[in-house]
């Protein structure tokens, strides 16, 4: 592992003291020092390549006995280690695949409904952009279902103590994807930006800093230790974690923890009344607080508006009361300071004032939605909200750079290279190929940027580039690669060639993923590719000794050139030794090349030499005379056939000679016996020649072909007349 210059130890790659917070990866090489020299390479997707070389000590490099003890070190070892993952680390290598399979559905419904658009000629251009928002609406919710979703509480029981959720199942990746979804993907809520940035942080503050405090570890530590507090007025956390949530606009959590105060308890309300009274006005006016949005979900607190003109007269007349309540006589009556301080403070939060905001707030984010939700609740325009947020920053800079942050930064300075950028570096390229659907749905600006052809990118477009990368990233995984071609074949100009060279490099060896990549060639229509892929899966399976599937892959490829080839292979090696043992080797793959290949060097041959050695073996084993003769008709079309080599004629003959001599009767007529004699005499003078294939028969065996033949033709002249 690394270690520092000064003090190296067993570290194998030294760092810098200049480094602050070193990334450090464990490699267990397993090797004793010292360690000689080590390279590292890229491997597949986000792993490396270490290879550890040790150097050899003299007594190991000499040729004693000690370099074969069991003990004895390796020169070198080559591990894996991978890299940490997009998103911090948060999201497992199998939740990552599980994402990656999960949006591919999506993805390829996306891509179809845009062809299926955009080849209806007759539709209505305002149609058309109506029809794909919806449909990018409903890509963009099941990706977001896809990352994760709420689960609702396991307890039926309302417990008051318990106002936050944990955040188990969020990550930064989902938040990334929510935010970018309010801006560009969903139309009908970009009137109401402002409340969806307060939705949006009440479910992913906790995200926004693992550092530095937030809105939602105060209210989550404030839960913790209200188990144990008896009169909870007293403590200021409580008071101030109501003013963290009625600052961010968490009514709900505000009021359930104003109903914890003392006044509330049966056997204080008497002695309390005025400071119940303050606290109970204080809760209706945060519940009625009024909200510009069509709706609230379930459980949140508010009076809607769906209109600016409605919004406005409500927000003045609640802004009224605010205003009476703070003016109020009632607070000098007011017996607990604590109680008192706290509730003037949350009045001036609800009436804007700049300082109670600035103090009720950690990140820029959470004073960043205060600002929308207590002093501009107008502000209209991602101009307006990008000046905000810079405010907002120069008020409470964060002390660590943050993803949302830029991607919020880009949406809202409508920069689409900032955004694809602070995707790319923080969530890889899955999140950017996914997204990009969304940024270019309803912005013609980014449409335009991102689908235009770049000649410095080879004519491809940077949607097509990024697609291309993300499926590079599939193709170098065992596992994923199987996904790539969908985002290969939506890219039109290299895409389909880098699928061939996919298609080709999978190892044809193993047999389900063979099946995969022929059934990826039928999907896309790909009927020469997958020709050429089982040709050479039939050539691998063949030369490494699987005869059977190597035919069977050549056959299906229907490839009659190199049939023809391993006929005449076939043809040969049971040419060059013609026994039954020789033959019933290759008797399974002349039956499996088949009767349709009938050309093929001979292969014709091969099968009726197969059917006549079938019909020899029923005669010896007790047949008829009918089978006998008709093993004999088998014996003269063999020989008359010209696709017969003539270093099969002695073989045959001599595998028929008890036949020939067949005692009942002869077997053969005069004009077939003579045209056997005739084929063995033209065998004799062919044996005279140098190039002649002579068969490992006996010496003997031509002799005996010979008197088989002269006898069988006596009898035949004699049973003639």
């Amino acid at each position: 592992m690394p270690g520092r210059p000064s003090d190296p130890g067993d570290a194998l790659v030294p760092f810098s003291s200049q480094v602050h917070d070193p990334v450090v990866y464990s490699v267990r090489h397993g090797l004793k020092p010292p360690i000689f020299r080590v390279y590292v390479a890229w491997s597949r997707g986000n792993l490396l390549h270490v290879a550890c070389l040790r150097e050899r000590t003299p007594s190991e490099s000499g040729e004693d006995d000690d370099s074969r003890h069991p003990e004895a070190q390796a020169g070198g070892v080559v591990v894996e280690v991978q890299l940490q993952g997009g998103a911090n680390g948060e999201i497992s290598e199998a939740q990552q695949r599980r994402i990656a399979y999960g949006s591919v559905p999506a993805f390829a419904l996306l891509q179809s409904r845009r062809n299926a658009l955009m080849a209806a000629s007759r539709m209505q251009f305002s149609s058309f952009r109506t029809e794909w928002r919806q449909y990018v609406l409903e890509y963009s919710s099941q990706i977001a279902d896809l990352l994760g979703k709420r689960k609702p509480p396991e307890t039926v029981i309302d417990d008051p103590k318990m106002f936050v959720e944990p955040l188990e199942e969020e990550t930064t990746l989902k938040a990334a994807w929510d935010l970018v979804e309010i801006f560009y993907a969903d139309n009908d809520s970009k009137a109401f930006l402002p409340e969806n940035l307060v939705d949006w942080l009440a479910d992913y503050d906790g995200l926004l800093s693992a550092t530095e405090p937030t809105v939602h570890s105060k209210l989550v530590a404030l839960q913790r230790k209200l188990v144990d507090l008896q009169v909870v007025e007293d403590d200021p956390d409580y008071w101030e974690g109501i003013a963290l949530g009625l600052a961010v606009g968490w009514l709900d959590i505000v009021v359930k923890l104003l109903r914890l105060h003392g006044s509330y308890q049966p056997d204080q309300l008497d002695d309390r009344e005025t400071e119940n009274g303050l606290v109970e006005a204080v809760a209706v006016l945060v519940s009625t607080m009024p909200r510009l949005r069509p709706n609230l979900p379930a459980g949140r607190l508010g009076q809607c508006y769906k209109t600016r003109q409605d919004f406005i007269k409500a927000w003045e007349k609640w802004q009224g009361h605010v205003n009476k309540l703070d003016y109020s006589a009632f607070w000098v009556q007011c017996g607990h300071r604590q109680t008192s301080e706290g509730l003037r403070n949350l009045l001036r939060i609800m009436l804007g004032q700049l300082g109670s905001l600035n103090g009720s707030t950690y990140h820029w984010m959470e004073l960043y939605v205060s600002h929308f939700l207590y002093v501009q609740p107008f502000t209209m325009g991602l101009e307006g909200m990008y000046s905000l947020a810079q405010k907002c920053i120069q008020l409470k800079p964060a002390p660590t750079y943050s993803g949302l942050t830029g991607i919020l930064l880009g949406v809202l300075g409508e920069n689409t290279e900032v955004v694809l950028a602070e995707c790319s570096n923080i969530f890889g390229p899955w999140m950017v190929v996914h997204a990009i659907e969304l940024l270019t749905s309803e912005n013609k600006q980014a449409e335009m940027l991102l689908h235009e052809e770049r000649y410095n990118l080879g004519g491809i477009s940077i949607e097509e580039l990024h697609r291309l990368v993300y499926a590079q990233v599939l193709s170098s995984h065992s596992l994923t690669w199987q996904i790539a071609p969908t985002y290969l074949a939506s890219c039109q100009k290299q895409g389909l060639g880098l699928l061939e060279k996919l298609l080709y490099m999978q190892p044809v060896q193993h047999y389900l993923v063979l099946l995969k990549d022929l059934e990826i060639c039928r999907l896309y229509e790909l009927e020469n590719i997958s020709l050429s892929v089982m040709k050479i899966a039939g050539v691998h399976h063949w030369k490494h000794g699987r005869k059977g599937f190597g035919i069977y892959w050549l056959q299906q490829a229907r490839d009659e050139i190199r049939l023809n080839k391993i006929a005449q292979q076939l043809f040969d090696c049971i040419g060059k030794s013609i026994s039954d043992d020789s033959f019933k080797q290759w008797e399974g793959l002349i039956e499996l090349l088949g009767s349709e290949v009938g050309s093929a060097g001979g292969l014709e041959f091969l099968h009726k030499y197969r059917d006549f050695k079938k019909s020899l073996h029923n005669v010896q084993e007790g047949a008829t005379v009918t089978a006998a003769r008709q093993s004999m008709q088998s014996l003269v079309q063999l020989m008359k056939s010209p696709s017969t080599p003539q270093r099969f004629w002695l073989p045959l003959l001599h595998d028929s000679v008890k036949l020939l001599n067949w005692r009942e009767r002869p077997l053969l007529t005069v004009s077939e016996t003579n045209l056997l004699l005739n084929k063995l005499q033209e065998l004799s003078i062919a044996r005279l020649r140098p190039d002649f294939a002579d068969t490992e028969l006996a010496p003997e065996a031509l002799s005996s072909v010979r008197l088989a033949l002269a006898t069988n033709l006596g009898r035949a002249i004699l049973e003639d007349c």
